[in-house]
């Protein structure tokens, strides 16, 4: 959360204080869209599990969206705003995040300013790549770099041949 605000949290943010902070903390682990047909075919009901969980918790959080995270004062969408801006800026592709507001001209129809799903302007997923998903989970930027959640590297196959390849 450090990350997402630019400086130190005070107190640190703790995931487990409450429900609302374990919401956010949920929300900071992206959705990926596998792109390989194999991959597709392989995951397609975890998937689609995975994109009905991802919207419950937007929706739970969009309910909350004015509500201040207690003792920042800031609101729950804030929160969302920032994490979702980090995980683009990690992910080195643009945008194929949002928070639960967005600028008209990216919202649906070019006119909506909150959103409970991610969506391009074309009301499609955002898509992202095996290295995106990597750099955003290991919190580095950095496909072959570890941190965060995997300190030591993610374990299966398309992670490790990334960290072979490290610097």
């Amino acid at each position: 959360m450090d990350d997402a605000f630019g400086h130190p949290l005070k107190p640190p943010f703790d995931a487990y204080v409450n429900d609302i902070n374990y919401l956010l903390a949920s929300y900071e682990i992206p959705n990926p869209i596998l792109q390989s047909s194999t991959a597709k075919r392989l995951v397609a009901g975890l998937l689609g599990v995975e994109s009905g969980q991802d919207a419950v918790l937007r929706a739970f959080l969009y309910e909350r969206g004015r509500k201040k995270v207690e003792p920042y004062g800031i609101t729950v969408a804030e929160f969302t705003n920032r994490i979702s801006k980090l995980r683009n800026k990690l992910g080195h592709h643009g945008i194929k995040d949002e928070g639960l507001n967005v600028k008209p001209k990216v919202g649906v129809d070019g006119r909506i300013r909150e959103n409970i799903l991610a969506e391009d302007k074309y009301s499609m997923a955002y898509d992202r790549t095996p290295k995106e998903i990597l750099r955003i989970v290991y919190d580095s930027g950095k496909e072959n770099k570890p941190g965060r959640l995997y300190p030591k590297g993610a374990e299966r196959r398309i992670a490790k041949s990334y960290l072979r390849h490290g610097d």
